[in-house]
């Protein structure tokens, strides 16, 4: 199959799993408010005109023309106006307006029977559970195509098969020509450790897993070690001297540490030479959340510092720096990783499907995360607000003052069409930088 092919259909499995993301984010909504019986009056894939819906009960589900989000429309999400009881305008101004057809619009589909089944007459519990049933819905689906990934494909893990044994000696930045007399072998290659070697033993003891191997080699620097390797079938025993070399730090993330002044980070450590091949190896179910917490602590990092990485973003973008690969993407630049993933055909299809599967399941967390900031119009916006409303409520009857009702999130409308805005910009940035300097993930 051609790379083309290969990453059109890379993209299209993660726009696939990206649009149900949504569907289901809108169903943890949806399922809870029809528990306590707010009438649902809508159910939307998407926005602007409505490209195809039908109608179950007392609620239209559809499809609309912009697959960029969706939306449950519960009547009564705004109280009416305090002063008279009603929807209608109770004062003249730019803020005011935009409140009273907010209100409007909420209870518009209003009908004689529906007084109880409005959402701001919900307890506020019931309205927290509401705005985190899309967020946990998230979490729960990024935690099953964690479990998917994790004990169905397995994640590739470091064997003690050889991959590659390096030829010379080299400090970090350098380059020595294999064939010149300035190469000074590698222990490996002294040895004549040779790749699809499987190492059995070190130093008198079984080898069973590289990331112990590699702590051995590393603690013996300058000592003579017996090595014995499995070739053909056969056993093959040698000597070997790990020499003392600056070698890199690596992190959490799997990718180089620097120290506080952004200089990659190195230690001088026991050095043999020698790459390990790569394998999935499943996983069992204990490992699934911590995984996924990981994952999400990794996450909630970006979030919090959203405002400087994407001005770090909107600085490479319009300078030659390059884009920093742990900072935000948008469905563009994820759509272009999934392709990338999906066209590399000197990896396996196994590995590759379960790359397409964890990159689905980070969207999923993003989504949750993202979702959980306390500004209007995210659901962690409307927990902020219900949490609010039970506070005064409880502060009113702790004074003994009259209950202030439910709080009022239409005059926070001004704030939320503000939010939008600046969402819509960091989105039309992301994308653009996405385009003109990509994330280099591979490279």
């Amino acid at each position: 199959m051609s790379p083309i092919i290969l990453f059109i259909l890379g993209v299209v499995f993660v726009a696939i799993g990206i649009a149900a993301s949504i569907a289901l984010h809108e169903v943890g909504h949806l399922l809870p408010a029809k528990l306590f019986k707010v009438r649902v009056s809508k159910y939307m894939i998407g926005f602007g005109p409505t490209v195809w819906s039908t109608r179950k009960g007392e609620t239209e589900y559809g499809f609309k023309a912009i697959p960029l989000g969706g939306y449950v429309s519960m009547i009564g999400m705004y109280p009416p106006n305090k002063a008279d009881g009603t929807v209608r305008p109770s004062s003249t101004g730019m803020f005011q307006t935009l409140a009273t057809e907010a209100r409007s619009l909420a209870h518009e589909d209003v009908g004689p029977g529906d007084e109880h089944r409005v959402f701001y007459r919900l307890p506020v519990w019931k309205k927290i559970v509401i705005m985190l049933g899309g967020p946990a819905m998230n979490l729960l689906i990024g935690v099953a195509l964690t479990a998917v990934l994790l004990m169905g494909f397995g994640i590739s893990t470091p064997t003690t098969t050889i991959a590659d044994v390096s030829k010379c000696q080299v400090s970090a930045g350098q380059t020595v020509d294999p064939d010149s007399p300035d190469c000074q072998l590698t222990p490996a290659a002294a040895a004549e450790l040779k790749p699809n070697d499987v190492i059995t033993s070190f130093d008198g003891k079984a080898v069973t897993d590289w990331d112990e191997l590699t702590g051995w080699i590393r603690s013996s620097a300058g000592k003579q070690v017996a090595i014995t390797v499995e070739r053909e079938g056969k056993p093959v025993a040698t000597t070997v001297t790990p020499v003392l070399s600056a070698r890199p730090v690596i992190g959490v993330d799997g990718r180089q540490a620097k120290d506080d002044a952004g200089n990659l980070k190195y230690q001088d450590v026991g050095f043999l030479g020698i790459g390990a091949q790569t394998a999935l190896v499943a996983r069992p179910a204990s490992s699934v959340l911590p995984m996924a917490g990981e994952n999400i602590k990794q996450i909630t990092g970006v979030v919090l510092n959203l405002p400087a990485r994407v001005a770090g973003v909107a600085q490479a973008a319009f300078s030659e720096e390059p884009r920093d690969p742990n900072g935000p993407i948008s469905v563009v630049g994820v759509g272009r990783v999934a392709g990338e993933v999906a066209a590399m055909e000197e990896i396996p299809v196994q590995s590759r499907l379960a790359a397409l599967v964890g990159l689905l399941a980070g969207l999923n967390f993003a989504l949750a995360v993202f979702n959980l900031i306390p500004l209007l119009p995210l659901d962690g916006g409307h927990v902020a607000g219900a949490l609010y409303e039970g506070v005064r409520r409880r502060v009113a009857k702790l004074f003994g003052r009259p209950d202030p009702g439910a709080f009022d999130m239409a005059k926070l409308l001004p704030l939320t069409y503000a939010v939008a805005v600046l969402l819509i910009g960091m989105g039309a940035l992301l994308i653009y930088a996405d385009i003109v300097k990509p994330v280099n993930l591979f490279g």
